[in-house]
């Protein structure tokens, strides 16, 4: 690494992580911290449970700040090297404006990399920990309730090994409808079992009317009926309730396996397929938000730092605005996910390329 890279990194490290810190403590105050204190005031909340609340919601702000850091950090590093006339330096000395733009949209294209894992691995987790602490240890929510399209996976050791869906599930009746159950053997699906109904007697389920189908190489192979048949889940409903995530609880091989059942069943899913995609989106805008932040930084003046820091503010309400009312039209089905998830970023990538080649004339 040159010199030049060094400490062009060293001015951006510093702002980025004042961004994060400063972002994530707005919406902790603005949104995380109203939530608590009207836990503690309305459920009595232990201070030991509020704090492993915060803990479990700290997560997805924290993803939520990286794009917009990484936009302040390059504004603030360039505003700062613009404005003690280094950048007019460098230029002197013969270094152009990407050269001097590089280690910056490299470290943008790192920082969404890690964002993309930090959603996959640490998120989900985090939330689906966030809804138990606050629904069965604050709220104390443990009324019987009613799902549709629930999922119960068996596995052994690593591998799947029955997976099991039912179109609705009642806890307090103990009573499941349209049930499809498919068995796997060595990652192969070998059989396929189907019941309209299933009821809860005896610390078992009893399924009815129901067909087995045994699937080979060449497809379904042979078929049986039966008037009533242990179903091979030993969860109670109790613990099938407590087993059921939210799409943003799920990670993407799960969210990948429950719309792959609920598309074998017709059922809508864009609501889930944007959910895969917005684990891309959000974090690929760190990189997309350095394209418009650098020339935006890289000013003459030191006031035109302070114009460009209050259109980054601008952006970056822009941009989530866009993104909610994409993600909107993405859930509801008008337009594609994949589209939808990709349009606020697009707009992101048209207006930074402008700005760059502009900036570089």
């Amino acid at each position: 690494m040159r010199i030049l890279d060094k400490y062009i990194l060293k001015e951006l490290m510093g702002p980025f992580f004042f961004g994060v810190a400063s972002f994530s403590s707005i919406f902790i105050a603005s949104s995380l911290l109203f939530r608590l204190t009207e836990y503690m005031t309305k459920y009595g909340a232990s201070a030991d449970m509020l704090f492993r609340l915060f803990l479990c919601g700290l997560p997805e702000i924290i993803n939520y700040t990286f794009p917009m850091s990484m936009l302040l950090a390059a504004l603030l590093s360039f505003g700062r090297l613009s404005g003690s006339s280094e950048i007019t330096a460098m230029k002197s000395g013969g270094i152009s404006f990407y050269r001097l733009a590089a280690p910056v949209l490299i470290v943008g294209f790192l920082v969404s990399l890690f964002s993309v894992v930090w959603a996959e691995k640490v998120v989900p987790a985090s939330k689906a920990e966030y809804t138990r602490i606050l629904n069965y240890e604050i709220k104390k929510d443990t009324k019987p309730k009613s799902q549709d399209h629930v999922v119960i996976k068996s596995l052994s050791g690593a591998n799947l090994e029955r997976l099991t869906y039912a179109r609705s599930f009642d806890e307090q009746t103990g009573v499941m409808k349209d049930i499809t159950i498919e068995e796997f053997e060595k990652g192969e699906l070998k059989r396929i079992q189907k019941a309209k109904t299933a009821d809860w007697r005896n610390g078992a389920w009893y399924m009815q009317d129901g067909t087995i189908l045994s699937v080979g190489e060449e497809g379904v192979q042979q078929t049986m009926t039966f008037a009533e048949q242990v179903l091979p889940v030993s969860a109670s409903p109790k613990e099938i309730s407590l087993d059921q995530k939210g799409p943003d609880e799920m990670t993407l091989g799960e969210l990948k396996q429950y719309i792959k059942i609920l598309e074998k069943q017709y059922l809508p899913t864009s609501k889930y397929w944007m959910e895969v995609y917005m684990r891309f989106s959000i974090p690929m805008a760190s990189f997309f938000f350095v394209l418009i932040g650098v020339p935006l930084g890289m000013q003459p003046q030191r006031a035109s730092s302070s114009i460009g820091l209050g259109i980054s503010i601008i952006l970056i309400f822009v941009y989530y605005s866009v993104m909610t009312f994409m993600s909107g039209l993405g859930k509801g089905g008008v337009l594609h996910p994949l589209l939808a998830a990709i349009i606020p970023n697009l707009l992101c990538l048209i207006a930074g390329v402008w700005l760059m080649r502009k900036k570089n004339e």
